[in-house]
């Protein structure tokens, strides 16, 4: 698919979602495209790729950790526990043994943007393995326990390919609703 500049209309959309301020891991990051796009919306971003030489333009305004993640363990780790982030962002990244660390990484209250390809793909180019591409309602089965807001399935136009996507929210720890009254008619 080339390098990738603008971000994904996906992740641009669902944005709103976030707090202002809000901590953003950026997973396999790339180019940066997210890490700019969250950066320059206020937020403090944390990218983490294999190779981060793509996305070195940005680090003055990001903070990069370069590591093999999938190959070694699990970088972002905090007295044995992955680190919490207000949000966590995935796009055209599938590595299935990563998905409990990525799904235990959300805070209570944070967000889950994820974008990747799936079955069906291979009609269309790369990735065509069955290893990257997530299978029918997978993403939707990996986020159970979050609140899904929206979930999508199927083909995409420009340029063509099948993928699943999924913005979610874990519950926060406390929640600020009112408790109903009872109220007697006289």
């Amino acid at each position: 698919m080339g390098l990738l500049l603008n971000p994904s209309e996906w992740i641009v959309r669902w944005t709103h979602l976030l707090a202002p301020g809000s901590t953003v891991l950026d997973v396999a990051c790339g180019s940066g495209r997210h890490l700019r796009w969250f950066a320059q919306a206020g937020h403090k971003v944390l990218g983490v790729d294999r190779d981060v030489s793509g996305a070195q333009h940005l680090a003055a305004q990001v903070t990069l950790v370069q590591a093999d993640i999938e190959n070694s363990h699990w970088p972002l780790m905090t007295e044995g526990l992955p680190q919490k982030f207000d949000a966590v962002v995935v796009t055209n990244y599938l590595w299935r043994p990563l998905l409990p660390i990525l799904l235990a990484s959300v805070a209570p209250g944070g967000t889950l943007l994820y974008e990747t390809f799936a079955i069906g793909n291979a009609a269309y180019g790369r990735p065509s393995r069955a290893d990257f591409l997530l299978q029918a309602g997978e993403l939707w089965e990996a986020c159970q326990g979050l609140d899904i807001v929206a979930y999508e399935n199927g083909m995409r136009d420009n340029p063509p390919r099948c993928v699943q996507r999924i913005a979610a929210k874990r519950p926060p720890l406390y929640t600020s609703e009112v408790t109903p009254q009872i109220v007697h008619a006289l």
